[in-house]
C-alpha cells in the first residue's frame, strides 16, 4: 500500500510510468545478469505506484552503454522527448547513476521533471522534483554518482599504470609486430611486411625525409603494412597506400625500436576532436612518457636511432626562430636554412627580388619580428652562392672517385632492394590466387551457390596475379637490377667531371649534396667595407673563413677604392684615355661598383669624382689655336670666326661645325677650311646686319 504522504497522484497517474534499464557495457550486459534483471523488475515497483502495466514503458535502448554522456543513447534522449512532450508521470530507475554518470544531463533531467510535474523514482523512494528537500537530495545523488565514476577511473588507471610500468599491460602493436605464443612481443614472422618496412627506414636513413620517403614508394608502387585497430579484424594486416601520414606513423613509433611506450598521449583539458564527443588528446614529449622501457622486445632499428629519426623529422620542420633549418626546397638560394647572420647569430631567411622574383637575398629579420626595429642585414645570395659552390667543389676534389664508386653501390643496392620487394610481393599475389583455387577445389560441386562465389574471388586473384606481373614488367624494362657496362663508365666519368655533375643536379638535389658536406654558413657584410666575409663550418667539424667582393650602389662603399683611386691616377699619369684606362682595369681583373667591366664613360665620371684632369693632346695644360694637323681647337675656332666658344659648341651640337674628341672630356679637335672660315663670315655679318636692321 502507498504511504499517505506519497507525492502521487491522479494526475500523474493519468501519464505514463518509463522504466529506465541502462548497463554501461555488453560484458556486464552478459555477465551481470542479476542487475540486468533486477532492473526490469521495476516494473513490478511501479505497478505498486498504481500504475496499470499497459501504461508502464520500458526503455532499455541503452544496455551496454556509458553513462557519462547522454550522445549516442537514443534510450536517455527518447526519455527526454517524452518528457518533454508532457507524456510522462513517473520516471523510474535502480539509481541515479543509470539514468546519468555527469552532472549536465542530471540536472537538465531534473529540469524538465519539474518543469512538467514528473515525479522520479529509484529502488528505495520516489522523489518530487518540484519539492525544495527531495531536489536537494537528487542533486546530491547525481553529485555521488559522477564521483563514483571519477573514483572507479581513477582505481581503473592506477591499476593499468602499475601494469604498464612493469611492461605487462597488453597494448596494441603495429604491424610489424605481433605477439607470441607466450604473450611475448616479435617481429612479423610475414617476410614481406619485415622486408617492406626495413626498406623504410633505409630509405629515411637515405633521403632523410619523410615526404621523400613517401614519394619513394608511390613511385615505386609499394604499398605499406598497417593494422587497423578498430573495425571487424582490428588484429589484421592489410595493405594501404603509402601516404606522409602512414611514414610519419613508423616513423614515430617507439615500437620499432624495441621500446614498450606507455603513455605517449594525453587528453587535453579543453578541446574536441573534429566530429567526435571525444576529448581531444595532444602528443607527450619523449622525455615526459610516464613508461619507457627500452629493449623491451626485438625492433628494427636501436634505440639511438630511434631518437636521430625524431630529431631529424623536427628539424625538417622550417622554424628558423627554433634554429630548425628545414628539408631543401625549390628554389636558387644555395644556402636556404643554413644561412646564418653574422651579427645576431640567428638563422636567415629569404626573400626574392628583381621583376621576376628570381634574385634571391638571405634576410635576417629577427629584430624587425622581436623589437619592431630594421633588419639586421640582407646579403644577395648570387655572388655568395658561387663562391660557397666553388669551395664545396673544391674540397670534394680528392674523393671524387670513392664517391663515383659510392654512387655506384648505392645504385645497384637500391636496383637489388626493389628487386627484393618485388619478389615478395609476386609472391604474396600468387600465394592467395592458389589459396583461392584451393578452397574453389574443395567445394562440392553440387553447391554451386558456394562454388560460383569462389570461383569470382579466384578469378579476381588471377587478375591481381597478371596485373602485378605487367608492372614488374614494366619497371624491370625502366630500371634494371644491374648495371651495364656503359652506364657504369658514364656515372665514372661524372664523378670525376663534378662540375658538370653539379650542374646537371636541380635544386633541391643541389642544397642535399651540400648539407651533406657543410653543417652552416655564417654571412656578415657589415665587417669590412664591400665584402661580405663568409665563416663555413663544415660537418666533419672544420671552420674556415673567406671574404668576397660584393657588388655596391655606390663608390663610398666599394671594396678596392684607394688601390682604384691610384691606378686611375697612374694610368692618367702614363697619358691613357679614358677607354684605354677602362681596358687596363679589366684587364687587371677589376671590376665596377655594380660588378660589370668598367667603360670609357664610367672612367669619365670616376675622374670627375676625384678631381683628375683629362690627358692633354700636345701634352701641355693649354690649349693651342689650331692643332698640328691642321684642326683647330674650339679657342681657335672661336677666334678665327671671330665668335665665342659658347657658339662653337653650339653650332658642333647642330652640325654646322664638324669635329671630333678622341674620348668623352678631350678636347674637341675642329675641321676649318678657309673657304668654310670666309663663308662663315659673310654668313655671320648678314645675320648681324639683318638684326639690326629690325631692331
Amino acid at each position: 500500500m502507498l504511504n499517505l504522504e506519497s507525492p502521487v497522484t491522479t494526475a500523474h497517474r493519468a501519464k505514463l510510468a518509463y522504466i529506465y534499464v541502462r548497463q554501461s557495457t555488453a560484458g556486464q550486459v552478459r555477465q551481470h545478469q542479476e542487475s540486468t534483471e533486477l532492473q526490469y523488475r521495476l516494473v513490478d515497483r511501479a505497478a505498486t505506484f498504481g500504475w496499470p502495466k499497459e501504461r508502464i514503458e520500458v526503455i532499455d535502448d541503452d544496455l551496454g552503454k556509458s553513462g557519462t554522456s547522454s550522445d549516442g543513447r537514443g534510450g536517455f534522449q527518447r526519455l527526454i522527448a517524452e518528457i518533454g512532450l508532457g507524456k510522462a508521470g513517473l520516471v523510474l530507475s535502480l539509481d541515479a547513476s543509470r539514468l546519468a554518470r555527469n552532472n549536465h544531463d542530471w540536472h537538465q533531467l531534473l529540469e524538465l521533471c519539474s518543469l512538467f510535474g514528473v515525479l522520479i523514482a529509484d529502488g528505495e523512494r520516489i522523489y518530487d522534483p518540484c519539492a525544495y528537500h527531495d531536489r536537494l537530495l537528487l542533486g546530491l545523488s547525481g553529485i555521488m554518482s559522477e564521483a563514483e565514476l571519477h573514483q572507479i577511473k581513477l582505481r581503473l588507471h592506477q591499476g593499468e599504470r602499475q601494469k604498464a610500468a612493469r611492461g605487462e599491460l597488453r597494448l596494441p602493436l603495429p604491424a610489424g609486430l605481433v605477439y607470441g605464443r607466450h604473450g611475448r612481443v616479435a617481429l612479423n614472422p610475414d617476410e614481406e611486411v619485415r622486408a617492406r618496412l626495413l626498406h623504410l627506414f633505409a630509405k629515411f636513413r637515405e633521403l632523410r625525409s619523410a615526404k621523400a620517403v613517401m614519394r619513394h614508394f608511390q613511385e615505386a608502387n609499394l604499398l605499406l603494412p598497417v593494422r587497423p585497430l578498430a573495425g571487424p579484424s582490428p588484429h589484421d594486416t592489410v595493405w594501404q597506400p603509402a601516404s606522409n601520414a602512414r611514414i610519419l606513423q613508423v616513423l614515430k613509433n617507439p615500437a620499432y625500436a624495441g621500446a614498450y611506450v606507455y603513455g605517449r598521449r594525453r587528453r587535453r583539458p579543453i578541446g574536441r576532436r573534429a566530429g567526435s564527443q571525444g576529448c581531444a588528446t595532444e602528443a607527450v614529449a619523449i622525455q615526459d612518457w610516464p613508461v619507457c622501457l627500452k629493449d623491451a622486445f626485438p625492433g628494427y632499428i636501436d634505440w639511438e636511432e630511434f631518437m636521430a629519426n625524431q630529431q631529424r623529422l623536427a628539424d625538417n620542420l622550417n622554424r628558423y626562430d627554433a634554429h630548425r633549418q628545414g628539408v631543401p626546397r625549390r628554389g636558387n638560394a644555395l644556402l636556404q636554412g643554413i644561412a646564418v647572420c653574422g651579427r645576431c647569430g640567428r638563422r636567415m631567411g629569404l626573400h626574392y627580388s628583381g621583376p621576376h622574383g628570381n634574385y634571391p637575398v638571405y634576410l635576417c629579420r629577427a629584430d624587425q619580428h622581436q623589437y619592431g626595429g630594421p633588419h639586421c642585414q640582407e646579403v644577395r645570395a648570387l655572388s655568395v652562392d658561387v663562391a660557397i659552390e666553388r669551395l664545396l667543389l673544391e674540397a670534394l676534389i680528392p674523393d671524387r672517385l670513392a664517391l663515383a664508386i659510392a654512387a655506384l653501390g648505392e645504385l645497384e643496392n637500391e636496383a637489388r632492394a626493389l628487386e627484393h620487394q618485388w619478389s615478395l610481393k609476386r609472391e604474396r599475389a600468387r600465394y592467395q590466387a592458389e589459396r583461392a583455387r584451393r578452397q574453389y577445389d574443395a567445394v562440392e560441386p553440387e553447391n554451386r551457390l558456394v562454388a560460383r562465389s569462389l570461383e569470382r574471388v579466384w578469378e579476381h586473384k588471377l587478375r591481381q596475379v597478371e596485373q602485378i606481373e605487367m608492372e614488374y614488367e614494366s619497371w624491370r624494362r625502366q630500371q634494371p637490377v644491374s648495371l651495364a657496362a656503359a652506364d657504369r663508365a658514364q656515372i665514372l666519368s661524372l664523378g670525376e667531371d663534378l662540375p658538370k655533375l653539379w650542374n646537371a643536379a636541380s635544386a633541391v638535389e643541389r642544397k642535399q649534396i651540400l648539407r651533406l658536406v657543410i653543417k652552416e654558413v655564417i654571412l656578415d657584410q657589415r665587417r669590412a667595407s664591400g665584402h661580405v666575409w663568409i665563416r663555413i663550418v663544415w660537418q666533419t667539424g672544420a671552420v674556415s673563413e673567406h671574404k668576397i667582393r660584393r657588388n655596391v650602389n655606390s663608390y663610398r662603399n666599394y671594396a678596392a677604392i684607394v688601390r682604384l683611386e691610384a691606378r686611375v691616377r697612374d694610368l692618367v699619369g702614363a697619358q691613357k684615355m679614358d677607354h684605354e684606362i677602362a681596358m687596363a682595369l679589366n684587364a687587371e681583373g677589376l671590376l665596377s661598383a655594380h660588378g660589370r667591366p668598367f667603360s670609357g664613360d664610367e672612367v669619365h665620371l670616376l675622374r670627375k669624382r676625384w678631381n683628375i684632369p683629362t690627358v692633354k693632346i700636345n701634352g701641355t695644360e693649354q690649349n693651342p689655336l689650331q692643332w698640328p694637323d691642321g684642326t683647330y681647337s674650339v679657342q681657335g675656332a672661336a677666334a678665327a670666326l671671330s665668335i665665342s666658344t659658347q657658339t662653337v659648341f653650339k653650332w658642333l651640337q647642330k652640325g654646322r661645325l664638324s669635329g671630333r674628341q678622341l674620348a668623352k672630356g678631350m678636347p674637341w679637335q675642329i675641321t676649318l677650311s678657309s673657304p668654310q672660315i670666309a663663308d662663315l663670315r659673310t654668313q655671320l655679318r648678314r645675320t648681324n646686319q639683318s638684326k639690326k636692321e629690325a631692331s
